[in-house]
């Protein structure tokens, strides 16, 4: 690697043209290069089987463990069914100016939901959502601004509705928080 970036991680076969719009949208998004690295580390020990689903905190940290020294900030894309303790779902996890952040795509299709199938739909639930878990990692908290990335999304009807770029005050936040992870990189 050579400048420090932003390192995308992805569990499981993921089509290389997901990977790379991604990319190319967080690179877009936060103005970092950005690496992308497969990982086929068995998730199956943070398997929950009473609640049939994937201990998103615990993934989180085996992310967070395979990040490579220098890297920027980063994100897991997973295709497991994720939960928080006192969650049902989610659909990714971060740590609030933390370093690494996770998004499954597992709760953007819509077959789970009785609905056609729809790839381009999925992919774009999971571009949004790889965002906004990167947004908290610089420091974003949710936004009420109807369009923007950092708005929450309970159910995946709020991502459909949201966009994939940051409104002008997170851009102004994220802006003001991206200068001083530079200094402290600097010093």
């Amino acid at each position: 690697m050579g400048q420090p970036g932003i390192i995308l991680i992805y569990f499981g076969p993921f089509e290389q043209d997901v990977i790379k719009w991604i990319s190319e949208d967080i690179a877009g998004a936060f103005n970092y290069p950005v690496e992308a690295m497969e990982c086929n580390r068995d998730l199956s020990k943070f398997y929950s089987p009473g609640r049939r689903q994937y201990d998103a905190n615990k993934i989180l940290q085996v992310v967070s463990d395979f990040a490579p020294p220098g890297a920027v900030k980063t994100i897991g894309l997973l295709q497991v069914d994720l939960f928080i303790p006192i969650l049902t779902y989610i659909f990714g996890q971060a740590t609030l100016n933390g370093s690494t952040g996770i998004a499954s795509i597992y709760r953007l299709r819509n077959e789970l939901y009785g609905l056609k199938q729809n790839y381009m739909l999925q992919f774009s639930r999971l571009r949004k959502v790889a965002v906004h878990e990167l947004g908290h990692t610089f420091g974003l908290i949710h936004c009420h601004n109807d369009g923007c990335v950092m708005r929450s999304s309970t159910y995946v009807e709020d991502i459909d509705q949201k966009g994939i770029h940051f409104c002008r005050s997170c851009r102004a936040e994220l802006d003001r928080q991206r200068g001083e992870t530079a200094e402290k990189s600097r010093q």
